[in-house]
């Protein structure tokens, strides 16, 4: 099927843009941080919108500070102990790709979309690259640590669209973040808050019907 088939056809939009935590795979940072403060017998609510909060204030999420940086302000803020080896691995043994977001994006590839992910990540991400594959379904991978800016500013979704060649009104942003979903709306994407499969599945195949026949 050609690029013309998708936007004349079964999915007028023409390019596709992918969360990574908590759409492509499990939000192994969640999941993690709950770890990491169950264990250290901490109340995780109390814990890990701190360790989110230090996730954004070191700059770790924009390139401001490596692993050992975060880890160590992570520390401090919590007084919870453990290695930085040890913490970074029960995070990232969360991060589990689901594979029917990865049936979805190379449908959309064969179809003639362009597929990139979005996501407001660290230098882990080309870790679970390598351990997972994870590039290579995609033509453009747009990482808020490797360009300063993050999801919560127009300017990231500005920049992937023009690296991308596309508009607003033709792209599909996918997220499970609330806030990143409204923003992406207002910019003129069509936004698609990822919930769960089944409520995720129903709203991509009515702004996409070419997703529909699909059996992921």
């Amino acid at each position: 099927m050609t690029l013309d088939h998708v936007i004349n056809g079964l999915c007028p939009p023409d390019t596709v843009l992918f969360d990574f935590g908590g759409v492509l795979a499990e939000e192994g940072f969640f999941k993690g941080l709950t770890a990491i403060a169950e264990q250290a017998g901490r109340d995780p609510t109390a814990v890990v919108p701190v360790a989110y909060e230090m996730a954004w204030s070191s700059g770790f999420v924009t390139g401001g500070c490596d692993e050992a940086g975060f880890w160590q302000a992570f520390r401090q803020a919590t007084g919870i102990a453990g290695d930085d080896a040890m913490l970074t691995e029960m995070v990232l043994s969360r991060f589990t790709p689901r594979p029917f977001m990865f049936a979805i994006v190379d449908a959309a590839r064969a179809a003639g979309m362009k597929t990139a992910i979005l996501s407001d990540q660290t230098a882990w991400l080309p870790r679970l690259d390598a351990k997972y594959d994870v590039f290579s379904h995609f033509d453009a991978v747009f990482n808020s640590y490797d360009h300063g800016v993050t999801k919560r500013d127009a300017a990231f979704f500005e920049l992937a669209l023009d690296h991308l060649g596309s508009a607003p009104a033709t792209s599909i942003f996918i997220d499970d973040a609330p806030r990143n979903v409204d923003l992406a709306a207002s910019l003129g994407l069509r936004a698609i808050l990822y919930t769960d499969k089944a409520a995720f599945l129903h709203d991509l195949a009515a702004v996409c019907p070419l997703f529909g026949a699909l059996h992921v």
